[in-house]
């Protein structure tokens, strides 16, 4: 129900609270549980192809086996290995071979430098570095600036997935992990400084696939699922090694995102669930010329998470491929947040409802506190089982995000009155223009559907008259011509004047983070800069 009584027992706020996961979805202790119990069932059923590899689901717990045994030998129970691998069955067995041995995964972007790293492994203080062949000499390096006692290089000596999936005589560890225990490590998307490393728990990753389970009625079994988000993602590494392991499922990574690879991989496995992503991803797939050509018949869902996507975009993938695309809402804080149902009301530019055993509130921007009425803006809190426990070692900024149980998101939303999630912004991607408050993301959406623009990004820039006025960052189509005032004058048609660009720069690309998602902190800073 979206409506809490006031005092005055008027139901109009702006609240949701959840009932129970339902009763029939397994509830293991940990993933590990989960995949000693899927190698059990189904040990000859694969459990996930990349390109020319692949891995039944007894060779992958064997496989897990083997890492968990490596690392046991440097008594790492209780403490940390950093993962740096790229999308690939490696760092699936990685990440779960480290919980596995007792110790938690630190998830981390094989593409960022060493001084991009230097400060994200000085704040997790792994025990190990886990990577391959490629990252090694980095891996090496950073090992002996921080003082991490040991690096795992898989490929090299004994330390090889296929030696570990083809030994019989690997077994999972007597002892595993309990819920309780910390599991990963999802790094935030760092638009706000030095990325800070949420901790989850083991139930924690359990709640994610009985909460999203509940809400898109997966199938046991049957499910082939792709993904392409990165790993060290949080949706990449939940879409990746999470669901899929506890619906006993197929998985297809994807180690690039290639458009022509990805509509290649889709079709030639057969895939029924897709975890896209951010909407640069369905953008470049659209605009590929084999997406046409491209056989979609066996796909039921398409998921999207980490950026908006415009209502034309939605409904374009919708109907080239005839699968239901699905919004959700998560954070490296926690995920699910909210997501659109698979069975039941979708609603197009909503992230859809609460998952079980979740609280949403609407609060106001100012005291955090008070309870917006339905259909209002404020700030979106958020309090269930799958919410981190804080941030490594940053107790003041836990106490700012998590305050009486709740996390505070920094977004900017609203609640409709049947309890459907539509979040407008980020609090501190607002724009304020002469004293009213302009969220970019309805400028993005409003520019994204001009036939001749390919992407858009909205940014505040500072006015000496109005404090910000609206830049707008445009890429055309290709073959495409527009003006910056035929761009301001699109908008002024839909618009309120003070939400109109007053500047808009064409570029050839929008930068994005490692995530997929444009990077308009890097747009304020070349924007700030010039």
């Amino acid at each position: 129900m979206a409506n809490k009584e006031d005092q005055n027992g008027v139901k109009d706020l702006a609240s949701v609270k959840t009932g129970p996961i339902p009763a029939h979805l397994p509830d293991y202790p940990t993933l590990i549980h989960a995949l000693a119990d899927a190698a059990a069932r189904v040990p000859d059923k694969t459990a996930m192809i990349c390109m020319d590899k692949s891995l039944t689901y007894g060779e992958y717990a064997r496989a897990v086996a083997g890492m968990a045994r490596h690392l046991q030998g440097f008594h790492i129970q209780g403490q940390r290995a950093a993962v740096m691998l790229g999308n690939s069955i490696e760092a699936s067995v990685a990440s779960v071979g480290t919980m596995a041995a007792g110790a938690q995964a630190v998830l981390t972007n094989p593409a960022y430098t060493e001084s991009e790293l230097t400060p994200l492994l000085a704040d997790a203080d792994p025990a190990a570095i886990i990577c391959d062949a490629d990252a090694a000499e980095k891996a090496r390096s950073l090992a002996a600036h921080l003082a991490i006692p040991h690096v795992v290089v898989l490929g090299e000596d004994d330390q090889s997935i296929a030696e570990w999936a083809g030994d019989p005589d690997l077994n999972l560890p007597e002892s595993l992990p309990g819920p309780d225990d910390l599991a990963a490590m999802f790094f935030t998307g760092g638009t706000t400084g030095i990325p800070k490393g949420a901790n989850h728990t083991h139930s924690m990753l359990i709640t994610f696939c009985r909460q999203i389970a509940a809400l898109l009625e997966y199938e046991f079994d049957t499910e082939r699922m792709l993904s392409v988000a990165p790993m060290f993602h949080i949706f990449g590494h939940h879409y990746a090694n999470l669901l899929p392991l506890y619906l006993r499922a197929l998985i297809v990574i994807v180690p690039r995102y290639k458009p022509e690879i990805v509509l290649e991989q889709l079709e030639k496995h057969k895939i029924t669930v897709f975890s896209g992503g951010p909407a640069a991803i369905y953008v470049g797939l659209l605009g590929n010329e084999r997406m046409a050509e491209t056989d979609f018949s066996a796909l039921k869902y398409s998921l999207s998470g980490g950026s908006a996507c415009p209502e034309y975009l939605i409904n374009t993938w919708q109907e080239k491929t005839n699968s239901i695309f699905l919004e959700g809402f998560g954070m490296s804080e926690g995920a699910p947040i909210a997501n659109n149902p698979a069975r039941g009301t979708r609603k197009v530019l909503s992230v859809g409802v609460a998952p079980p055993e979740t609280e949403i509130d609407i609060v106001d921007l100012e005291d955090g506190i008070t309870i917006m009425p339905v259909g209002e803006r404020g700030e979106l809190r958020v309090k269930g089982p799958q919410i981190m426990t804080g941030y490594c070692n940053r107790p003041e900024e836990t106490a700012q995000a998590l305050r009486d149980g709740w996390l505070y998101t920094g977004d900017i939303g609203y609640l409709d009155e049947e309890g459907y999630l539509f979040i407008v912004d980020r609090k501190k991607d607002m724009i304020l223009v002469g004293g009213f408050n302009v969220y970019p993301r309805e400028i993005d959406e409003l520019l994204h559907s001009h036939p001749a623009i390919y992407e858009a990004a909205a940014i505040g820039v500072s006015d000496d008259f109005r404090g910000e006025v609206v830049k707008a960052y445009v890429v055309l189509q290709p073959g495409e011509s527009l003006g910056e005032e035929e761009v301001i004058e699109y908008c002024k048609q839909h618009l309120a004047d003070y939400k109109v660009p007053h500047f808009v720069e064409f570029v050839d690309s929008l930068p994005k983070t490692g995530a997929n998602k444009i990077n308009k902190r890097l747009l304020k800073s070349q924007s700030e800069n010039k």
